[in-house]
């Protein structure tokens, strides 16, 4: 967690930007992040040239023969030659290499450097520099590194609060960890979002697999009422490691700065190599069909593709992007393979072709194992549109489908979503969900369920929560209307009396 330190700190560089005529959130957290990157760079090259001294094997540094092109010597500049330096050597050199060593410098091709006053550098380089000191600081008192790093850059990302073009946007953390217990990625297993914007899924993933090998006492329950652990004090293999870092991750999305802003984030987190790339997932460029472990993604609500763009390999006659996710997701996953995706309501009650098809192909070609059903203001302020989960598993066939009626995800569902004591419904939402197969009621006037599948076939393969749900409805019992006009009378000749002691007066 961060400190009111680092969070002012943060806060200030928020106002410099904004001041300084930067006011985009998603902008600035791109410059933010050429900035940081510099920075790493800078140390990561600093550390592993001390650590070859140490071991005494050869390392060369990727700034030699441009020392001046450290972070460490243009801090010192006075503005005007700090911007003009940065402008014209600095950023120009970072998109030129670390190609192989960063997949962060590999998407700087199209990157722009568009801080353009002297002053807002200069605060951004000292505030920049005073929040690495307190994390240092944090590190020598116990606190890990690598975990306050990846905190300041999810602190930094949750500024972003509005919905992009197509319908996109961050997808709250709390329920990116509820998908993730939901769904269980593992160590070994290829892990992808076709829509990964800031990486949120992909890291989530990460930290599941992290506390699974992190020892009980190192475990804890966080402010949602969820298991949480970032040790991994279990995984002891540098191969494990290795494999968890640089061929577990995978990310897809088709704009180029968000492709930056996920490789930022995953690295500040410690996935030293994920790989994510810039891709339209349900065009035809895409074709890594049959291939992934575990899906997890929420993709796009309001977007729309161009027919003739769309993958062959979609069979959904549709344009609209979520049902074409659910077919995307479907065929991209290996028989046996697990998916968490959430989609808008409507997806599951649309009546359209296209949707009853979405809907066949997750009950028949998929083992549809749960629908939990989201509150209307968990994306606010984002958008108001109620949504649900799908849990599904690619092979094998439906037998009945598992409903949950989340009604409070734990924060208040207005715009500030406040956050509110517990953690909701997230925690029962687990615990049913490992104990369902033991479920022995199955009452409908209750928070979850099953159903079988005939049923939902019957209702037009229906998967709304509301087609199923039994609402108990109590009497409501009214006294006579005599009574009632008596009380009434009663009253009127109180206000009478009330009136003439006034007038008395």
């Amino acid at each position: 967690m961060l400190n009111s330190t680092l969070k002012s700190a943060i806060g200030r560089l928020w106002d410099k930007f904004w001041s300084g005529g930067i006011s985009n959130p998603l902008t600035a957290i791109e410059q933010i992040s050429y900035l940081l990157f510099m920075k790493r760079l800078d140390e990561m090259d600093t550390k592993k040239k001390q650590d070859a001294e140490f071991t005494g094997e050869a390392y060369r540094s990727l700034f030699k023969g441009n020392e001046k092109l450290r972070w460490s010597h243009f801090r010192h500049m006075e503005g005007g030659e700090m911007l003009t330096h940065v402008q014209i050597k600095v950023f120009p050199f970072l998109k030129t290499i670390g190609k192989e060593e960063s997949p962060f410098a590999k998407h700087m091709g199209n990157a722009v450097f568009i801080i353009s006053k002297p002053s807002l550098l200069v605060e951004a380089v000292n505030i920049i520099d005073e929040i690495f000191e307190e994390i240092s600081k944090q590190e020598s008192e116990g606190q890990g590194f690598q975990d306050t790093q990846g905190d300041l850059y999810e602190y930094l990302l949750s500024e972003i609060t509005s919905a992009g073009k197509l319908g996109q946007f961050r997808t709250p953390r709390h329920i990116i960890q509820l998908i993730c217990e939901l769904v269980d990625p593992k160590l070994g297993d290829t892990i992808c979002d076709p829509a990964c914007g800031t990486g949120g899924f992909l890291l989530g993933a990460y930290q599941h697999i992290i506390t699974a090998y992190t020892s009980k006492e190192n475990q804890k329950t966080d402010e949602n009422g969820l298991t949480r652990g970032h040790l991994g004090d279990k995984l002891t293999s540098e191969k494990q490691w290795t494999h968890l870092k640089e061929k577990t991750f995978y990310g897809y999305d088709m704009d180029e700065s968000m492709v930056r802003i996920g490789l930022m984030n995953l690295m500040m987190h410690g996935i030293s190599s994920p790989n994510i790339e810039q891709k339209d997932t349900l065009s035809k460029k895409y074709d890594e069909d049959n291939f992934y472990d575990c899906i997890m993604a929420n993709p796009p609500f309001k977007g729309s593709i161009d027919k003739g763009d769309i993958n062959e390999s979609l069979s959904l006659n549709t344009s609209k992007t979520e049902l074409l996710f659910i077919n995307r997701i479907i065929k991209s996953l290996k028989i046996g393979g697990r998916a968490g995706m959430i989609v808008p309501d409507g997806v599951l009650f649309g009546s359209s072709n296209a949707h009853k098809q979405a809907r066949k192909m997750l009950l028949n070609d998929c083992e549809l194992q749960g629908v939990i059903s989201m509150p209307s203001g968990v994306f606010k302020p984002y958008a108001g549109v109620s949504t649900a989960i799908l849990i599904f598993v690619k092979g094998g066939e439906t037998e009945k489908v598992w409903f949950y009626d989340m009604q409070s995800d734990g924060f208040s569902l207005d715009d500030k979503r406040t956050k509110i004591n517990g953690g909701g419904d997230l925690p029962d939402i687990v615990a049913k969900w490992k104990k369902r197969k033991d479920q022995e009621e199955n009452k409908r006037n209750s928070k979850f369920f099953y159903v079988e599948k005939k049923e939902i076939e019957e209702a037009d393969f229906d998967l709304s929560i509301n087609r199923y749900k039994v609402t108990d409805y109590e009497e409501a019992i009214y006294e006579d209307p005599k009574v009632i006009l008596g009380k009434i009378e009663a009253l009127e000749m109180e206000i009478v009396a009330g009136l003439n002691n006034l007038k008395n007066l």
